[in-house]
């Protein structure tokens, strides 16, 4: 186990910052020259938070946050859900790489949660809408679907030992959060 280089509190800091930042331009900005790629080779990854979003192709945490490479570790599944491989992502990122903040991040007008919603899903698309419709129940307002489904994963993942033991010994925190497609803000429930 690595020491957390970065405190939950300071990564919430850097995150509600990046996102004012990019609110305010509404363009991306990330550093990403051959330089900076041969210093993360060299020295390594050292993000400041571990980040679970949606595939949705709208929603790209280092430009809603304003990060450069190597800031974030970015894992992302449709609708936000967790299952075990996204656990031991989570767990090999708070473990080894001292990244002290999760932040499990919805969005509004997701494809997955209209899914669960109003449709009924076949292949592998439905293990997805189950787990969310696991989340939301009879709820069949849209946007308080998303926040469900992303306490939903929050609570997931608090149930991981290893999480646990972290949070208690390293003050590693877990949040969830609601990315507004509109106007580009991040609100952190």
């Amino acid at each position: 186990m690595v020491q957390y280089e970065y405190s939950a509190q300071y990564a919430k800091a850097k995150l509600v910052e990046g996102n004012r930042a990019y609110v305010a331009e509404r363009k991306a900005s990330c550093e990403a020259s051959a330089e900076t790629l041969l210093k993360l080779v060299e020295e390594g990854q050292h993000p400041f938070a571990i980040i679970v979003a949606c595939s949705d192709s709208r929603v790209i945490p280092e430009v809603i946050f304003h990060a450069g490479l190597g800031d974030l570790f970015v894992i992302r599944v449709a609708g936000n859900v967790m299952e075990s491989h996204q656990l031991g992502s989570i767990e090999y990122a708070a473990e080894h790489l001292g990244t002290g903040l999760i932040v499990v991040l919805g969005h509004d007008h997701c494809g997955a949660v209209d899914a669960a919603l109003n449709h009924q899903p076949e292949g592998y698309i439905k293990y997805i809408t189950n787990e969310i419709v696991k989340a939301i129940g009879d709820e069949k307002d849209e946007v308080k679907a998303c926040c469900l489904n992303v306490k939903h994963s929050c609570e997931i993942i608090e149930h991981s030992l290893q999480i646990q033991k972290d949070e208690k010994e390293y003050g590693l925190q877990i949040l969830g959060a609601i990315y507004h497609l509109e106007d580009g803000t991040v609100e952190f429930l």
